[in-house]
Order: structure tokens, then C-alpha cells, then sequence
């Protein structure tokens, strides 16, 4: 038997990262990996498996995130011709159109996930591997406030912004960042290109906008954890680039907690 046409599609979502486990599928945890599939798989009336632009940890959030997954299902932007929007659901090889298959998949993940659109691409396309930039953001704020519980960083006072951002300048001329990496990891090089380093100041708190080709495990934190012990006079400015020419992890910073940490743009060349 003939094998069916394949079709490859991202789906660009965001997610609440609170009650996840991070994106990535986990043994004995949720994820958003494992709620996207479930969802995919019962619509699509396939098994499905998507794959990340990268994986984020426990409790940190994505305002922009992209995964791709391959269907034998086909997604068109209107009906086509297509009569009965029930059976396309239903029948895995049918046309179903893009506006419904949003709406189905919102409608099983959950509130914390918003699928946002699907985009056919290239059978070669990958979420990963063709991103060319990520950008973060980190949120600080200083007066305690139940509405910023778990997507923010509570600071009891206002930490140097100006000597925050000179070190953010002198990390952003270095490429090793093995100081700032999670030991033990899978990687075949440390090195990264940041293209921004800059914490901005926002009504009651400041927010760190980060952007690089990118990033390690557990990098983002670790700089934000850094940068703070710099503005709160733990760290000298002199101490920055000797903790970067160290490469060892132990002399930087302590990594903030996830809450307020977002991945919020992922850039590819063909989107």
C-alpha cells in the first residue's frame, strides 16, 4: 500500500508555564508537549508529535512559542469545496479548515495554552533548528502584589538599573557562556551571539529584555540572577568578565526563581 502524503505544519501557541512541568514531555509530569499531542492526536484522529523551538522549564511562561508536527490531515485557511465541517474532524485524510482546527485543539488543551495559528511549511522546516534569534523577558517587581503572584519576581528594593545594564554591556561582548549553563548538559558548544542585554524600567518594577541565536540551559536565569547581585552591590562591575573568563558555573550568580521569566519572540527566516 501506497504510503499517505505527509504535510508539515507549525502551530505558533502561548502558554502559562505555572502548572507545567516545562514544554517537554516528562516521565512522570505534565507538559505542555504532552497536552499539545493528546489534543493534536484526538482531532487529527492520528498519533502526533510535535517538536519545540526549544524547551522551557518548570513555571516559565511563552507569550510566542512554535513547534511542528507532521499530519496526513490537510489544513486549509477556508472550506474549498468542503461541505460538512463534522466529517472532516472525523475522518483523519479529509480537508479540515484552519479556523475550526484552532478552535477544537483551545477547546482540549485548556486556559493555560492558547493556540494561536497553524502555517504550512516545507516537509524540511524545523522549529528548532531553523530559528535564527530567541528573545526572553524577566519581570521584577518591588512592591508585593497578588496579581503579579507567579509571573513576576518580587524584589524587596530597587536594585542599581544603571550598573545593571553596564554589566549586561560587558556580558553582551563575550561568547562563552559556560558560566552561565546548567553543568551536565547535551551541548556541543557553549557559545552564543547576544544581540540584547537590557533591563528597562516599567511602572512598579523593570523587566530584562534578552536576545541571542541561542541559549543555554538555565542561561537566562542565571544572567538575571547575576546582574541583580551587580545591582544590589553583592557584585562589582570589575567582577563580570572574570566570572565569564572563569567558564565555571559556581561563580555567577544564583539563578532567579522561574515565575517571572517569558519567552516572548522566536524568529525564523521563512515566517
Amino acid at each position: 500500500m501506497e504510503a499517505q502524503k505527509k504535510h508539515r505544519y507549525f502551530v505558533e501557541l502561548a502558554y502559562k508555564g505555572t502548572n507545567f512541568h516545562g514544554w517537554q514531555i516528562q516521565p512522570n509530569a505534565i507538559s505542555v508537549q504532552e497536552v499539545l499531542n493528546k489534543a493534536l492526536s484526538t482531532v487529527l484522529r492520528e498519533e502526533i508529535e510535535t517538536v519545540g523551538c526549544g524547551r522551557t522549564d518548570t513555571g516559565v511562561h511563552a507569550t510566542n512559542f512554535f513547534s511542528h508536527f507532521d499530519t496526513v490531515t490537510e489544513i486549509r485557511s477556508q472550506q474549498s469545496g468542503v461541505s460538512n465541517g463534522e466529517s472532516e474532524i472525523r475522518n483523519p485524510q479529509s480537508i479540515i479548515t484552519h479556523d475550526r482546527l484552532v478552535k477544537a485543539i483551545n477547546a482540549l488543551v485548556g486556559y493555560e495554552i492558547a493556540i494561536k495559528r497553524f502555517i504550512k511549511v516545507v516537509p524540511e522546516a524545523h522549529a528548532r533548528f531553523d530559528a535564527t534569534s530567541r528573545s526572553y523577558e524577566y519581570h521584577v517587581h518591588f512592591v508585593k502584589d497578588p496579581f503579579k503572584l507567579e509571573i513576576s519576581y518580587l524584589l524587596g528594593s530597587q536594585p542599581d538599573v544603571e550598573l545593571m545594564n553596564k554589566a549586561a554591556s560587558v556580558i553582551m561582548q563575550h561568547t562563552d557562556f559556560s558560566c552561565f549553563s546548567k553543568s551536565n548538559t547535551q551541548t556541543f558548544t557553549n557559545n552564543c551571539k547576544i544581540t540584547r542585554a537590557e533591563w528597562v524600567q516599567v511602572e512598579g518594577g523593570l523587566v530584562f529584555h534578552i536576545t541571542a541565536d541561542r541559549f543555554l540551559r538555565n542561561m537566562v536565569r542565571a544572567i538575571v540572577g547575576t546582574l541583580l547581585d551587580v545591582g544590589k552591590g553583592n557584585l562589582s562591575l570589575n567582577d563580570v568578565p572574570k566570572i565569564l573568563e572563569s567558564k565555571n558555573r559556581s561563580n555567577a550568580g544564583e539563578s532567579v526563581p522561574a515565575a517571572g521569566l517569558f519567552l516572548t519572540t522566536i524568529t525564523y527566516p521563512y515566517l
